[in-house]
């Protein structure tokens, strides 16, 4: 008998194929005193041999899929396996104390995280305890025979079953094998959701007892397009989410279709549809969808993919290659947003009760003027190669601002004294995702140029909830009229004083919130490049002139989420 499992629709689809559990073994043991150590030895070598072989096969797989560079990383978990002081401090350990071959590869290989982590003067040495940690688990794991998973093994379609996701076994994964996403933890707005629509891959997250329900092999249909799963299906269920899934294709081609054209309502109002990016290489998806800007480009990848701060020439690079691959579009870069849930092995941070309210991102930068600095003269030097806009996240006072402004106007006139070519025409926004500042909104946009609404951090500061806690989940609430209230003042204030007002959080790719959105007056819709050509394809048959008399009601008459829900999704067209 089939069972549902209901959780949070986080990426469109559905996906049909046998479950893979991505979820981690119970690696406890005990310690024991050993008469045969020449038998551990001989396991420990085993072990080790077969670990090595695991990571040279998720090495090759992770140079194909993502390139020569970033499959480095795994360079020192080889290093590692090899190293032969290592290996024989672990032989000599089960000789001198004859003990299991577990207990001595912890003591040692604890030992010698412990020192790689005291070298506080060497980043990245410190970071290499990671990776000893890594690798012991790796080896733990074959001794008491419970193999790792491996994400980057899968030959064959499956759904992804997992406790959570992160971005680093994403990374692993093969998308001609990978069908869906089944998560217990996280809403719309973690990464696993975020980055299940950067893959194009159906996701349902928030299930809480996933793990727990479904095992290897059983077959599951994943529904991404209303937040459920089915496992161990009938006939009838196969062949009725088989019919969905294939409507669901057709209706994607339908939007293909609309690559070329412009995002227009069916009154004929023009707005602007663009891409949210992570990485130079996300350009080609953006352009491929029809973006028709980047409306942000989240630099702190470039710092969470280094081993040390990059530098200002690494950084041009990557930002002069966005401009071009956008051929005279508008470009937004985020200055680094680095901080809160994001962090850097070679800056450390302080530890804080409540990150995300702490040290974190323009208050880092101005704070740390010389990581900043060098991420403007980058920024300055790569605004000669297209349209660059430049927005300033978590800003919370206009004093902030306006510290950032004249940090940016001081490098822009050190390199037009050494004769470097700069862009006359750089325009200077802010990111609105705190409270605060959208209450600010009508002083803010004297002085700034344009808004990005960040809605997935406003929404967890406005609702103090934790957008990570599937506990506070329910709290994510993108319709409450108390939020729609507040975006309405910030994009009213912004056209107020001739500036544009964009949204770059998960809400502007929400089709419960575009046609809100669009009678709102909100000029750019920045999302996940896979949303894109569906969210043109339902402007083009929305009213705004109709949507405009709705509004009101909405936001004066609505009281809760689901109300506002109800009232948009039982208009006609919507």
């Amino acid at each position: 008998m089939s069972e549902r499992i209901t959780g949070i629709a986080a990426s469109d689809g559905i996906g049909i194929a046998k479950a893979y559990r991505l979820v981690q073994p119970d690696l406890t043991f005990e310690k024991k005193t050993v008469d045969d150590t020449e038998h551990e030895i001989t396991r420990v070598k085993q072990a080790l041999q077969a670990s090595s072989n695991d990571v040279q096969a998720i090495r090759d797989s992770a140079e194909k899929s993502l390139g020569k560079k970033e499959a480095e990383i795994f360079d020192a978990h080889l290093a590692i396996l090899a190293d032969p002081e290592m290996i024989s401090q672990i032989t000599d350990t089960i000789k001198q104390k004859k003990i299991n071959a577990e207990e001595a590869l912890f003591e040692v290989t604890d030992n010698f995280a412990k020192t790689l982590q005291a070298m506080e003067d060497n980043p990245y040495m410190q970071e290499r305890a990671t990776d000893v940690k890594d690798v012991s688990k790796r080896v733990l794991s074959h001794l008491l025979n419970k193999p790792l998973p491996n994400p980057a093994l899968i030959h064959e379609p499956v759904i992804v079953v997992a406790h959570d996701l992160t971005p680093s076994d994403t990374a692993q994964m093969n998308r001609k094998y990978v069908k869906g996403f089944l998560v217990d933890l996280g809403g719309r707005t973690s990464h696993s959701a975020i980055m299940s629509r950067t893959l194009e891959i159906p996701a349902v997250v928030g299930s809480e007892k996933a793990t727990q329900v479904v095992k290897n092999d059983d077959e599951v249909i994943l529904n991404g397009l209303d937040g459920f799963a089915v496992v161990a299906p009938d006939d009838q269920e196969q062949q009725q989410y088989a019919a969905e899934a294939q409507h669901f294709e057709q209706e994607r081609a339908e939007w293909r279709k609309l690559k070329n054209q412009p995002s227009v309502s069916a009154d004929g109002q023009h707005f602007e549809v663009a891409a949210n990016i992570g990485t130079p290489n996300d350009v080609t998806a953006a352009m491929s969808a029809g973006a028709e800007a980047v409306g942000l480009f989240r630099t702190e990848f470039l710092y969470m993919n280094s081993d040390e701060l990059p530098t200002e020439d690494a950084q041009f690079e990557a930002y002069k290659r966005v401009l071009e691959a956008m051929k005279g579009k508008p470009v937004v870069i985020r200055t680094m947003d680095i901080g809160g849930d994001k962090h850097l092995p070679y800056l450390p941070l302080p530890e804080e009760m409540n990150p995300f309210l702490g040290y974190r991102a323009i208050r880092i930068s101005l704070d740390r003027q010389e990581i900043f600095r060098t991420q403007l003269r980058a920024l300055l030097r790569a605004s000669h190669y297209g349209q660059l806009r430049i927005m300033f996240p978590m800003i919370a006072t206009l004093d902030e601002f306006r510290s950032a402004k004249q940090i940016f106007t001081e490098e822009k006139q050190k390199l037009i004294d050494q004769g470097t070519a700069v862009a006359d025409d750089i325009k200077l926004g802010i990111m609105v995702e705190i409270p605060a500042t959208a209450a600010f909104a009508d002083q803010f946009a004297k002085e700034v140029d344009f808004f990005s609404i960040g809605t997935n951090d406003l929404i967890q500061y406005t609702f103090a909830a934790d957008r990570g806690n599937d506990r506070v989940s329910y709290l994510y609430q993108p319709y409450n009229p108390a939020l729609l209230r507040m975006i309405n003042r910030v994009i009213s204030a912004a056209h107020k004083e001739g500036k544009t007002a964009a949204m770059c959080g998960e809400m502007a790719g929400d089709k419960v919130a575009v046609p809100l959105l669009m009678a709102m007056g909100l000029d750019e819709y920045s999302m996940s490049a896979t949303s894109i050509l569906r969210v043109r394809s339902q402007m083009k048959h929305l009213n705004v002139a109709d949507l405009k008399k709705l509004l009101p009601e909405i936001l004066e008459n609505c009281k809760t989420n689901a109300e506002v829900k109800q009232l948009v999704e039982q208009k006609e067209n919507i």
